[in-house]
């Protein structure tokens, strides 16, 4: 067998595998547009829900998940970062910081409703926040948290060392040396992770469950100790709960689901792309 054959043969074989992942998605992706398109309205996206969820929009749904995913990247990125940087740039490598990163990396492979029971002990109960946007935002981000710290760390060390050599041979301090020397060239990669976590925090119903998330509210969050709606837990309580509900509102509410990751996926996305035509190297 000449080596051309072989790699057709390999070729055909790696394509089958991505046709056997991709087309399945996108037949979802089409069957969720062709169902839920004719529910979207600006009624349906931006009224409150009436008639017990049959009838009106579900705005209170979209607003919540904004203030979850937005409240969880506030709370992980800045942490997740800072941990990301003492594990590459001050701890010493031993067996306990070893042991730390594979415990990092093992939480990224942990349940989701683990993480909501997690909360819910922890901050609704043992701290008083009760269920509340707190108390949901701050489990996403612990959620979100491993995934962050491990593509920050990776960034990081992608870094080539001879930046650091050369900024401390310029009289530089570690933190500077950090701060313009390593850190410009590694938030492509951080926001890597950052976009990875807004997908998984947006998405997830579990830890909202126990934390947050509400079947029906009249009015609108005004604190972040209220509990909210939100989008996840909104389309399984429709599903699954509340009988009588149209088709086209169900998978309508999973389109918009659907748009808002894609959005903010998007916008993390450009933020990157900007930042990576910045690099020299």
């Amino acid at each position: 067998m000449n080596v051309q054959l072989e790699q057709k043969i390999a070729f055909s074989i790696l394509f089958l595998c991505t046709l056997l992942v991709v087309v399945p998605v996108l037949i979802i992706l089409v069957i969720i547009f062709v169902k839920g398109a004719s529910a979207l309205s600006l009624n349906f996206l931006f009224e409150m829900p009436t008639s017990g969820m049959t009838a009106g929009g579900i705005f209170p749904a979209i607003l919540g998940t904004l203030y979850l995913v937005l409240g969880a990247i506030l709370f992980a990125v800045p942490l997740g970062v800072l941990s990301a940087i003492y594990l590459v740039e001050y701890s010493r490598d031993n067996a306990l910081s070893r042991i730390v990163k594979l415990a990092i990396v093992n939480l990224a492979g942990v349940p989701s409703v683990v993480y909501g029971l997690f909360g819910l002990g922890i901050f609704v109960l043992f701290l008083g926040f009760g269920a509340s946007i707190l108390s949901g935002s701050l489990t996403l981000g612990i959620m979100i948290l491993p995934v962050i710290i491990t593509s920050s760390r990776e960034a990081l060390e992608s870094v080539p060392q001879s930046f650091r050599i050369v900024s401390l041979s310029l009289g530089a301090s570690k933190w500077q040396t950090i701060r313009h020397s390593v850190l410009p060239h590694a938030l492509p990669g951080i926001l890597t992770g950052t976009i990875l976590g807004l997908g998984r925090a947006a998405g997830e119903t579990a830890p909202i469950l126990f934390t947050v998330a509400a079947f029906y509210l009249p009015k609108l969050p005004q604190s972040v100790f209220d509990q909210t709606m939100a989008l996840p837990y909104h389309l399984y309580v429709i599903s699954t709960q509340v009988p009588g509900i149209p088709e086209n509102v169900r998978y309508g509410t999973a389109l918009v689901l659907l748009m808002l990751v894609l959005i903010l996926n998007l916008a993390a996305i450009i933020l990157r792309y900007q930042f990576r035509k910045r690099k020299k190297w």
